[in-house]
């Protein structure tokens, strides 16, 4: 990149002070499984072997050897002389690139600048700028360039948009624009776990620090792009519902306001049949998040025991939601049944831990084991939806490994949600599980 000063002249000579070539690198971390020794005396190595994880497999992607001063080189090999193995952490690399390694357990990271990569996927003319020691070695992937923010003009998928440059988290500076931007890149995960439910919206069409309103019932105003479906309800009149079926249901629902997307328990084509039961852990307001950490992994054993397989969403809030995704065979009825079943035993057997009912007054100390989150018409938030609380939070999908780690249900923000597209997802295998609600599990927890 060519770089002139501001109030310099352009001149016809080639050469002048005022100009400059600016060189653009790139950086990125990469995680150390190995050195090769130095043949010069006073260097403890000559190089240092780096790769990423590439889902379940770590591979190599080449080797540095420049950037070090003398008392960081030796730091550094005080350090990798008590991770040495004696095999090769890498699940792929060449014979020749092996030679006389030294192997390290893959646990440091490492932060490298460099020009470019080979077509071999290798780096180029790296240079060493220090270790991350707040990064987890298996969170190391390889960044892709991304493409910038695509510029609002007045439609985007079809949606007219107003007031884009609208703030609606002050704390945090998220416009309208934000967060068009970031429902319009999450869509490819958040879609397949959401589209065609019905809707319950929370909509804070002037931001988080003026009134919000819950909304459940289609009106006039919104785009077509939020569409509607007629449903019967329990007083047997029929009401016109919200849902979505493609990102421009998303964007439509930012245009008016919505900062939470809240989802049935089914969807509109075979809407008395769940789709997923949830289960959702509102502990006390004194409880750490630990013990919410803890007690939902009690419930994903005992739902395990009785035969389900379930992911964990943090809510963004305080709380967790155990899932498990079903076939849609079993009603309503039995649905409930089942998640009341499980609630009350639960809290009869973890009685200082679990209560199923919903009094802030039985709450006290303890976690509130929600099941009524199962009945029909009632919702849950939406996995990768924002909330409309402080912070600017995502309601987030994670592994049962994953959530160990993690010190809050609110850890995540948009920024976040978007990055973890590059990592694999944590809830791949949602549509994989297969099971179903039987008579045998409900009988179990009668």
């Amino acid at each position: 990149v060519m770089a002139k000063r501001r109030d310099s002249k352009y001149l016809s000579r080639t050469r002048s002070p005022d100009w400059l070539k600016l060189r653009l690198g790139l950086a990125q971390e990469f995680v150390i499984g190995g050195y090769k020794l130095s043949d010069k005396r006073g260097r403890p190595f000559s190089s240092l072997l780096l790769g990423v994880f590439e889902g379940d497999e770590f591979v190599y992607r080449g080797k540095v050897g420049t950037g070090y001063s003398e008392a960081v080189m030796y730091d550094l090999a005080a350090k990798l002389k008590k991770l040495h193995r004696k095999t090769s952490p890498f699940d792929r690399m060449s014979n020749a690139a092996a030679r006389k390694a030294v192997w390290v357990a893959p646990e440091l990271v490492a932060e490298i600048d460099y020009s470019e990569l080979t077509e071999g996927g290798h780096i180029r003319h790296g240079s060493f700028i220090g270790l991350r020691e707040d990064k987890q070695p298996t969170e190391v992937t390889m960044e892709k360039a991304g493409s910038p923010p695509p510029a609002l003009g007045n439609e985007l998928h079809g949606v007219r948009l107003t007031n884009a440059d609208r703030i609606l988290y002050r704390e945090q500076g998220v416009t309208k624009a934000d967060l068009v931007r970031y429902y319009d890149t999450i869509a490819k995960r958040m879609l397949p776990l959401m589209e065609r439910h019905p809707l319950s919206l929370v909509r804070c069409p002037k931001g988080t620090g003026e009134k919000c309103f819950f909304q459940k019932h289609a009106s006039d105003g919104f785009p077509e792009a939020l569409k509607e479906v007629p449903i019967r309800e329990s007083s047997g009149g029929k009401e016109d519902y919200l849902y979505v079926d493609g990102v421009a249901g998303l964007i439509a629902g930012v245009q008016m306001g919505t900062l939470e997307f809240h989802i049935w328990g089914s969807r509109i084509d075979k809407l008395e049949k769940p789709d997923r039961v949830v289960f959702d852990l509102d502990p006390d307001e004194e409880l750490d998040f630990e013990v919410v950490k803890l007690a939902s992994m009690v419930v994903r054993d005992r739902l395990e025991k009785l035969g389900l397989e379930t992911l964990p969403l943090v809510t963004g809030g305080k709380g967790i939601h155990v899932v498990a995704p079903l076939r849609r065979s079993a009603d309503w009825a039995r649905i409930k049944s089942f998640t009341k079943g499980v609630a009350v035993t639960m809290a009869e057997e973890h009685p200082d831990v679990f209560t199923a009912t919903m009094s802030k007054s039985r709450r006290h100390g303890k976690i509130f084991l929600d099941w009524l989150r199962n009945e029909r018409g009632s919702t849950a938030i939406a996995p990768y939806s924002t909330r409309a609380k402080k912070g600017a939070p995502v309601a987030m999908p994670v592994s049962w490994k994953e959530l160990r780690e993690l010190e809050a249900a609110n850890s995540f923000g948009i920024d976040e949600a978007v990055s973890r597209l590059a990592r694999p997802d944590p809830w791949a295998a949602y549509d994989d599980i297969r099971q179903s609600i039987t008579k045998k599990m409900q009988d179990a927890v009668a």
